[in-house]
């Protein structure tokens, strides 16, 4: 069977897609100048210069907030002993030689250098200081996570860079607390009304009393958070430290309000006043089994609490950092609205269950620290199943290693959570009632097992999906990779026609959505399996890989690419990403088989044996995982083995023969595809 396509479109990419300037601007590089200074690439990489003159010029450019700079004024603070040309001379051989070679192949797009001036294109970057001291009204989702966020000292550890880089620091630092402590104080405003976050509100508090002492508003907040988190001696201690702060400041005592709440928890201190207690999610087991999919467009609703830390040392406020960022990754893939921790709270109030009655999933965690090592226990529980454990982990980081937080640890949860939630949503009988979304969710599996009948019935979901929601983009992406793979199979009648649909509805999906990360993925195949135009198919993997660095699935499927173009060592690193984000149980028969390929352009016949062996046991049905391995076999001179594998190859493809591999299978160089073909040769393919 065959999903219908959906209209006639060009089969070139439409031009407006075709410029890098089309796709929303979103940061490729997280700068962190708080703290411990680390940079990290969309990719999870951790690009910080090594040289502290190469860290303090980064710095520097950071706080330009993206205005060109003279170079001689960046090279004399850093090189204040010398004369300007030999500070100029240094700068351009050191400092900034460091900081181009650590961005790689992203510093042509973050640092714009002219003879007598130099740029970082902060656009281009989310950095950590500019991002707290930005409007408290401002829509950006940093906002939500500020308490957090600003902690440690501006550019810690760069004062001895040079006695002139350590005296621009400090007033740096003096300016940059200025600002911190007026936007603390109007996001404490904001956060501070009724049904408030208790552990929100403490945090920004207290940040807000670390520059001034006596702010009578921050210590009142303080208290009542105090008090709402259950705490009431630590109320009360606030309440006699903010007194003698304001007495000492400007001799006035505290505001009436203060000292009404002090009275009455100094009448009731021998009780516990208010009692917290952490919700679970089995407090809330009251939800229907069978649900329809909620949210817009049948959507699955994903909510992440703020992680609970215990013994963290310095490390306070990593638990709602966390969440955030996790939230975040989740917020790219396309099957999830994601309820933040700003939004969802740990108490048993009416509109604590009201929240999570609302969920599909919850994502807790906790964070512990033991000598030099955090441990991170991240749960995610299935709220339509009574609350159940749906998966868990434990991650371990070193604190020295906190600066690749991102690279480490959160791209591998998100990565994670996606086709855990994927799998469970193709059981059968999961809801009653299903959108494009859920109908999309039951496909998906179907197609990874490569059995006729199963495939054949992903294609009629998808197709019911695109009637249901015409316009979906997602439906139009998975439309495609059916296509594709339904050609790539044999089983079409005609196999260029077949492949002619899927590249429509490719284009259509990322046509609907360029900023799909998933679609611009299966886009980018089809450039590379129909047209063979393995650059454009290079160029839109990237895309996919800056707006979702933690897609498993198109980490491996740009691996196929890497391996037609010759370069199996790049492919492999990418497959080795996958298996770092994806449950392996999950995705294990549909991708083990591209380490077959992988290792069979690389020429390590050997491995690829072992690999296509577990490959086609797994999934005996998918014909591409053959090949691979009957070339390695003929390689290898192990005719007699790999006599098995044609047999079965040839039962589920009848035509295949060496000269139809010629005409249809994507390989760049001459070399690679003589040398493919010769193993089928030895292992004894039909030629014709």
């Amino acid at each position: 069977m065959s999903v219908t396509a959906s209209g006639g479109h060009s089969a070139s990419v439409p031009a407006a897609l075709d410029h890098h300037s089309s796709l929303p601007k979103r940061p490729i590089l997280r700068i962190h100048l708080l703290g411990s200074m680390r940079a990290t690439s969309y990719l999870g990489a951790d690009v910080l210069p090594r040289p502290k003159k190469a860290r303090a010029a980064l710095g520097y450019l950071c706080l330009a907030s993206g205005a060109r700079v003279q170079r001689t004024r960046v090279a004399t603070l850093l090189w204040d002993r010398v004369s300007p040309d030999q500070a100029r001379a240094s700068f351009r051989s050191k400092a900034l030689t460091e900081l181009t070679a650590a961005m790689g192949g992203l510093a042509g797009e973050l640092i714009s250098a002219g003879r007598s001036t130099i740029g970082l294109n902060t656009d281009l970057c989310w950095i950590d200081a500019l991002a707290l001291v930005k409007s408290p009204y401002s829509d950006d989702a940093t906002r939500a996570d500020l308490a957090v966020l600003c902690v440690g000292e501006l550019l810690e550890g760069l004062d001895e860079v040079s006695a002139s880089f350590g005296k621009w620091i400090a007033e740096e630092r003096v300016r940059f607390k200025r600002r911190l402590a007026g936007s603390l104080d109007a996001v404490l405003q904001r956060l501070d009304r009724p049904g408030f976050d208790a552990d929100e509100v403490a945090a920004v508090a207290r940040r807000l009393i670390s520059f001034d002492p006596a702010h009578q508003g921050a210590s009142y907040a303080l208290m009542r958070a105090m008090v709402t988190l259950g705490e009431p001696q630590e109320a009360l201690r606030e309440f006699e430290r903010h007194r003698d702060a304001l007495w000492e400041a400007s001799r006035v005592k505290p505001d009436l309000k203060a000292e009404e709440l002090y009275e009455k928890l100094r009448a009731r201190a021998s009780r516990t006043i208010i009692a917290r207690e952490p919700v679970t999610p089995s407090d809330h087991n009251h939800k229907p089994a069978h649900a329809a999919l909620p949210g817009r467009s049948g959507r699955l609703r994903v909510g992440v609490l703020s992680f609970r830390e215990f013994d963290c040392g310095n490390e306070k406020g990593l638990g709602l950092s966390l969440s955030h960022e996790i939230a975040a990754g989740l917020a790219r893939f396309r099957w999830f609205d994601v309820i933040g921790p700003t939004s969802l709270r740990r108490d048993r109030s009416t509109e604590g269950q009201h929240e999570y009655a609302k969920l599909d999933y919850l994502l807790d965690g906790t964070i512990s620290g033991s000598g030099k090592q955090l441990q991170i226990c991240v749960q995610l529980f299935d709220l339509a199943r009574q609350a159940r454990p749906a998966w868990s982990e434990r991650f371990d980081i070193a604190l020295s290693h906190l600066h690749r937080l991102d690279e480490l640890i959160t791209t591998r949860i998100v990565g994670r959570i996606d086709p855990v939630i994927l799998h469970i949503e193709a059981q059968p009988k999961r809801r009653e009632h299903y959108g494009a979304t859920g109908l999309l969710l039951q496909a998906i599996p179907l197609t990874f097992s490569m059995e006729r009948k199963q495939y054949e019935e992903a294609g009629r979901l998808i197709q019911q999906a695109l009637a249901v929601e015409p316009d979906n983009a997602m439906a139009e992406a998975w439309a495609a990779h059916w296509h594709l793979y339904y050609g790539g199979q044999g089983w079409a009648k005609d196999f260029n026609e077949m492949n002619e649909q899927g590249q429509q509805h490719a284009l259509r999906a990322i046509s609907l959505d360029p900023a799909n990360a998933e679609a611009l993925g299966i886009y980018a195949h089809s450039c590379s399996w129909i047209a063979s135009d393995f650059d454009r198919a290079l160029a839109f993997f990237d895309r996919a890989l800056r707006l979702n660095p933690s897609s498993a699935f198109t980490w491996a499927l740009s691996a196929l690419t890497y391996c037609y173009i010759g370069d199996p060592d790049a492919a492999l690193q990418r497959l080795r990403r996958y298996r770092e984000l994806a449950s392996p149980e999950l995705y294990f028969s549909y991708f083990e088989h591209f380490y077959t390929i992988a290792y069979a352009f690389k020429g390590d016949y050997e491995r690829a044996v072992l690999a296509g062996r577990r490959a086609v046991e797994a999934n005996p049905d998918f014909v591409n995982g053959y090949k691979p391995l009957i070339t390695s076999l003929g390689h290898l001179g192990w005719r007699d083995e790999a006599q098995v594998f044609v047999n079965k190859l040839l039962s589920l493809e009848p035509n295949f023969t060496i000269e139809k591999f010629r005409q249809t299978y994507p390989i760049k160089t001459t070399l690679d595809r003589d040398r493919y073909i010769q193993g089928l040769r030895l292992a004894g393919v039909p030629e014709r």
